[in-house]
Formats: C-alpha cells, structure tokens, sequence
C-alpha cells in the first residue's frame, strides 16, 4: 500500500491533463530557438526579426513541443517571435478573466466551448470575420460545422476549430492478462462492459483492484456519452431547460449507478485521486477517455500495458437503449482566438491561420498534437504513436453517432454544479433519481439567467 500510494504521489506531480476537459500543466515558456537547418538558395530566407513578439497561452503541456515547431516555422517567415507558455487549466482562466476585467490579455489563446459564450458577448475576442474573407487559407466549410458554431456569435467568427476530440475506452492489459479475461473488442456492448468491469473487481478485490472508474466531473470523457447513448439529454436544443429530469436521462444515470458503481472505488477515493491517475497507478482496469489524452497515456511509464477499444454500443433489447449496435461518443473542440485589444491583430490572425490551415492541421495531426478540425486531416494523428493503437477515436466517426458537447452561455456554472451535487448520488445510489431531478432543478436556475 505504501508503494501505492508513493506511485500516485509521483503520478499527481507529473501528470499532464489535456484540455478539452481540463489540465493540470505547469507554467512553462517555449523558448524561440533558432534553426540549424541548411537551406538550398531556391528555399525562402528567413524574414528579419520585426522586433514584435506574440505571446500565446495554452492549458497542455503536452501540446507544447508540436505547436511550438508549427510556430517556429511561422516565425521564421514573418520575422515575429512567438512565446508560447503552458498554464494550469484553473490558473489559465483565472488569468484570462483577470485579463478580460482591466489586466493584460495574451495576443493568442485557447477558447473552450465552456467559456466562449461569455468572452463573445463580452467583447474580449476579436472579431475574424474581415480576416477570414481576405484569407485564401481558410475556408469555414472545410471544418467540421459543429465546432465552427461553437465560437460564431450573431454571425461573427470569434476563434478557428483547432482540433476535434471523440472518446474511446482504454484498459490495462496486464489487469485483464492477470485475470484471465478477454481484451475488449467491437462486439462490447454496455452491458459486456459492466459486466467484465465486476468480474475484474471480484477477481481483484483483496488486491484492490476495481473494473472500472468514473468520478463526478467526468462528463465529456464519462457518463455524458451515457446519457446520450441511452436516447437522454442533458439539455434542451433551444437551450432554455434541463435535461437532467429526462426520463431517459434519469434512466441512463440509474443504470450507472446499479451496473457501474459497485466495480468503482468509493467516490470520495476518486475526489482525492483523479481516475487517471488511479488507472495510471495500475488499480483500474479499463475507462473512458478523449483523445485528448493520448499523449498522457502514451508517455506514462507503464504505456506498454495500455490498449485502446472502441466505446461500447447501446443493445436495443436492454435498458431501453437507442437503436441496437448505436455506438454514441461525445465530441467537442478547442478554438484559436485572440484578445479584441491585441496591440498586433494581423499577426495574431495570421499565426492562428497558420495553426488552423490545411498544412497547419496536417502537420498538427503528424506531430501527435490532436486531431485535426479540418476535415480529412486526422488519419496521421493515429500513424503518431508507434506501438500504440489509437485508431478507435477515428473509427468512432464512421460506424457510431459523434454528439456535441452541450454547452450554454454559463456551461461551467451548472457543470460545476454536477461535479458537487452527484456527489450525494455516486455515495448512496439509491437516491440517483432524486439527485437527477435536483440537478434538473439547478440547471434550471442557471438557464434562467442566460
């Protein structure tokens, strides 16, 4: 136990979460350094240096290194610095909004479906629209429409996909090895899922093994794909009410808990020890995770273990779940935007097309950063990691159904509010279907006030 708890220490201080959800990078500046390359006299010189430098913020540590080269190579033919620094989620929108109320903004940054609606109507993002129309680079059509509509208000663009997420199950080999189980494959439906979940915590429990993990605030990589899957919703599409109180909704959440929960560890275990890093620490067996993760996994010391499966589908003879061998996977996507007030607006958009263009998204794809939001240019984010079968999160695309994240004018309002008020249900069960209908309630409060 005490190296079990030594391994999660290591793990808490060096894990870095991706941030389609959310991070947990330290700060950290990419230093602009200068190529060694030789060039042929037919290859572009480099520009002169301006003198100007843009400064960008991200949440990923892990996306540093990939977007750094895509930036240094664009530095090179305008002749403007880029410093890229990694901030913590929690501290990179503390920062922002510190920023947006009188502060100083970066010139670039990541935009979240989370908070867009309130930076767009606040008029803290500039304006791309002008930029767009006199860019031959950049055509809205070739992006997947979701993720464009997250960051358009009234017809004005206010930030460029970046990349798209889907989620997929990931499991520990030796855990199932161990246990003489059966790797996960396209015939798992949820019922399989749960039921391989406690045939590994019974054969695990004196060990301290669980099946399976999910906390509270895992909604986009977590029980929100269960929701959906199951024919529920967690909020309207005109966006004015909850769906929490939805009988399918309620019906998906009582499955959870009757089917998922007793292979868990106890909620207050997974409020101190993310399940990521829990899985990490070899004391899970499988779960749900975004593409978003990837590199964490595959950097993780004990990567070799680690495989990747398709998300379960919904059986239509069971649980009153959608149309049989429906597989149902959330996504979601980032966006580049800049401060309405940058003091270098050209350089700041021309920077965020370089990321978001056709080459840009490609080479972001190549480099292992994420998958692409231009459509057709994700196939090299799974050629990315040799000895490493990412190719679910793409598979997901074509034979499921991909949902958008839900969000509203004040998403982290009442998502917040999830990751408090489930906690009564996730401790006593049994009181899932009330707890569904509170949560209803105070999704409700907010709603009213958007």
């Amino acid at each position: 136990m005490k190296k079990l708890i030594a391994l999660i220490l290591v793990l808490c201080m060096t894990l870095s979460l991706a941030a389609c959800g959310s991070g947990s990078a330290p700060a950290e500046t990419a230093p602009q350094e200068e190529s060694t390359e030789k060039t042929d006299e037919t290859a572009q010189a480099p520009a002169e240096d301006s003198g100007k430098t843009l400064v960008v913020d991200i949440w990923d540590n892990n996306q540093l290194e990939g977007l750094s080269k895509i930036a240094d190579e664009w530095s090179e033919k305008t002749g403007v610095k880029v410093q890229m620094n990694v901030i913590s989620w929690n501290e990179y929108w503390t920062l922002l909004e510190a920023g947006a109320s009188g502060g100083e903004m970066p010139d670039v940054f990541w935009m979240h479906i989370n908070e867009a609606q309130k930076y767009m109507r606040a008029d803290m993002l500039l304006n791309l629209n002008d930029y767009i129309a006199a860019d031959d680079a950049i055509d809205l059509n070739n992006y997947y429409e979701g993720i464009v509509n997250i960051y358009n208000l009234d017809g004005n663009q206010f930030a460029l996909p970046k990349d798209h997420d889907t989620i997929a199950m990931i499991y520990n080999k030796a855990i199932f090895d161990k246990y003489g189980i059966e790797y996960p494959d396209d015939t798992w439906d949820w019922e399989k899922y749960a039921e391989v979940a406690a045939q590994i915590r019974e054969a695990g429990k004196d060990e301290g093994i669980y099946g399976t993990a999910m906390n509270t605030n895992d909604g986009q990589d977590g029980w929100y794909n269960l929701i959906y899957g199951h024919g529920g919703k967690l909020i309207s599409d005109d966006n004015k009410t909850s769906g929490m109180d939805d009988p399918k909704t309620v019906e998906a959440m009582t499955w959870l808990a009757d089917k998922l929960f007793p292979s868990m560890p106890e909620q207050s275990l997974m409020a101190e020890t993310d399940p990521d890093l829990m899985f990490m620490s070899g004391i899970v067996g499988m779960m749900l995770q975004g593409s978003w993760m990837v590199n964490t996994f595959y950097t993780a010391e004990q990567s070799a273990n680690y495989a990747w499966a398709q998300i379960p589908y919904y059986d239509a003879n069971g649980n009153g779940a959608c149309d049989e061998g429906e597989r149902v996977s959330l996504y979601n996507g980032l966006g580049w935007a800049a401060a309405a007030n940058t003091d270098l607006p050209d350089e700041a958009y021309s920077l965020i097309s370089a990321f978001c263009s056709e080459e840009g998204q490609k080479k972001q794809a190549e480099l292992g950063v994420t998958m692409a939001a231009y459509k057709g240019c994700s196939d090299a984010f799974v050629s990315a990691f040799e000895g490493m079968d990412i190719s679910p999160f793409l598979e997901v695309e074509e034979n499921g159904t991909l949902i958008q994240h839900p969000a509203s004018r004040y998403t982290t309002a009442w998502e917040g509010g999830f990751t408090t008020g489930l906690v009564e249900a996730w401790q006593n069960p049994s009181s899932m279907a009330d707890v569904c209908k509170k949560m209803a309630d105070m999704m409700n409060e907010v709603l009213a006030t958007e």
